[in-house]
């Protein structure tokens, strides 16, 4: 394929790229409606739960630079087309698991999918576009997050009342067969002349890292503590090996991760920005499901419609975002979008079992639009601030941050969530009968299931309640302040309107840019 063909076919290209995105990111958005009902259905506890996000996420991020490496060297439409299979595979697995063990497994699997998929498509995003629409580009490609933030509750809302859990994993498949075709059609393929080696020790320290340091997180809000051997222990040592991860990368001559790109403070900020934003998000929408679905007693589908202001904001400004960073520079436009985070979230940490509905849509609202001020500004400096060769793991390393701040935020938002929960309902579980009263204890799900099966809802809803809601504006407060704290490392390290991203810098210099391969 000719550059004229690709120039002229970039927006149709596109559009496929925003479809193979969609598949990757609707899954988690299904997966969050669809949570009551696999407690129900599979006996899930809570930690369970978030192993079923956590297992497909920790490996998303593991691999992400390793399939980063893959596409420069072999591909990038070769290994975002094996992404896609992967991925269509594992949800069909995931669809018929029968118990919470199997569907975390399968969901890892799925993890291994989409970690083929996410740095592919920015990658053939850097490589198609030229410089001057390449931030349009970006913020279409964030944009659909946004859709899928809305579509992915409706979609799996509405197969839920007429279908089992499973049907909101087989809708994957035809969007993954048809996102094939369009890709072999349309896609042109692009490579790094001079890739890199694989890393597969620093791979495999960073999966070890990230998931004892999250088990830990986990554990310790399900028993409650952080004195338990199991609890301290999971977390000390997934920190020492991620330590030993950067001491490992810094020595490699062929490292998973380049740690000489966070010498570059714009490339830092933005990635530490993405990190952030995506731990206070997360973890608020995991908590939210249950206040929607529980405490407020709407559907499955009513929930997603819940977030439907969230995703007409995210993909309005997101279009419009280049223009606002074009006018009034990315600090500015990124430093407003995560101060509405940060109000969107205080605004949560209010609400009631009767809070009114506009309240609950302003809110979603504001977070989308906040949110769509801050990633396609982020991601662009990041995109920037590599080399265009090997946009593959610059696109890499901007979505692990994404993912691995998003299980932290699940982990560490849903263990202060279970802790405060536990210590609010010790004493209402008294008159459950006492061999479920632990499990009883762990949730507001289990409570109420516990209480259903007991006959004693009328005595244990309110207190419960109670309960879950102080433990969310805990929860909510906390992301607010992540949120604040990502203002003052974006004010203090983003340039001002007149400044533009430098090029990462490697053992002190910029690294010399290398053509890019022909297209194909």
């Amino acid at each position: 394929m000719d550059q004229a063909t690709i120039h002229n076919r970039r927006w149709s290209i596109l559009g496929v790229l925003v479809v193979s995105l969609l598949v990757v990111v609707l899954d988690n958005t299904v997966l969050n409606v669809a949570l009551r009902t696999i407690q129900d259905d599979l006996s899930a506890t809570q930690s369970e739960l978030e192993w079923a996000i956590n297992s497909y996420t920790l490996v998303f991020a593991g691999l992400l630079f390793t399939f980063g490496l893959l596409g420069d060297r072999f591909g990038r439409r070769r290994m975002l087309m094996l992404g896609l299979l992967l991925f269509g595979i594992a949800s069909a697995v995931s669809a018929y698991a029968s118990s919470p063990e199997q569907l975390i497994a399968a969901r890892a699997f799925m993890g291994v999918g989409a970690a083929a998929v996410m740095p592919s498509t920015l990658a053939i995003i850097t490589n198609v576009f030229e410089p001057e629409e390449r931030g349009r580009a970006i913020g279409i490609w964030v944009a659909s997050v946004g859709i899928s933030v809305v579509l992915g509750p409706v979609l799996g809302g509405a197969l839920l009342e007429r279908f089992w859990w499973g049907s909101v994993f087989l809708i994957n498949v035809p969007v993954v067969v048809i996102g094939l075709a369009l890709i072999a059609w349309l896609v042109p393929e692009s490579r790094n002349p001079v890739p890199g080696r694989l890393d597969p020790g620093g791979v495999l320290l960073s999966i070890i890292g990230l998931t004892l340091l999250v088990y830990g997180i986990i554990e310790g809000g399900e028993r409650a503590t952080v004195t338990d051997p199991l609890v301290w222990g999971s977390t000390l040592g997934g920190l020492a090996v991620l330590a030993l991860f950067v001491w490992y990368e810094r020595r490699s001559t062929h490292p998973a991760l380049d740690v000489g790109l966070f010498r570059n403070p714009v490339f830092s900020a933005s990635v530490t920005t993405i990190g952030l934003v995506f731990f206070a998000m997360l973890g608020t929408f995991f908590f939210m499901t249950f206040y929607l679905q529980i405490v407020r007693g709407y559907t499955p589908l009513e929930t997603g419609l819940m977030f439907l202001p969230f995703a007409i904001a995210q993909t309005v400004f997101s279009t419009l975002s280049s223009t606002a960073v074009a006018r009034f520079g990315i600090r500015t436009v990124t430093a407003t979008g995560l101060g509405l985070v940060a109000l969107s979230l205080v605004a949560m940490g209010f609400i009631e079992e009767t809070t009114p509905l506009w309240y609950l849509l302003l809110a979603f609202f504001v977070q989308g639009a906040g949110i769509a001020n801050v990633m396609p500004p982020a991601t662009t400096a990041v995109m920037a601030a590599v080399p265009r060769e090997k946009a593959g793991v610059g696109s890499a390393v901007n979505n692990t941050m994404r993912q691995v701040g998003g299980a932290l935020g699940v982990a560490v938002l849903g263990a202060v969530l279970s802790a405060r929960y536990r210590g609010g309902v010790d004493d209402v579980v008294g008159v459950l009968p006492e061999g479920v009263r632990h499990a009883a204890a762990e949730s507001l799900g289990t409570t109420m299931m516990a209480a259903e099966q007991a006959g004693v809802v009328d005595q244990v809803r309110g207190p419960a309640f109670t309960a879950f809601l102080s433990g969310v504006h805990w929860v909510a407060f906390l992301g607010a302040a992540v949120a604040a704290l990502s203002v003052v490392v974006v004010t203090v390290f983003l340039p001002g309107r007149s400044a533009s991203p430098a090029p990462a810098e490697v053992d002190g210099a910029p690294e010399a840019p290398e053509p890019e391969t022909a297209r194909t």
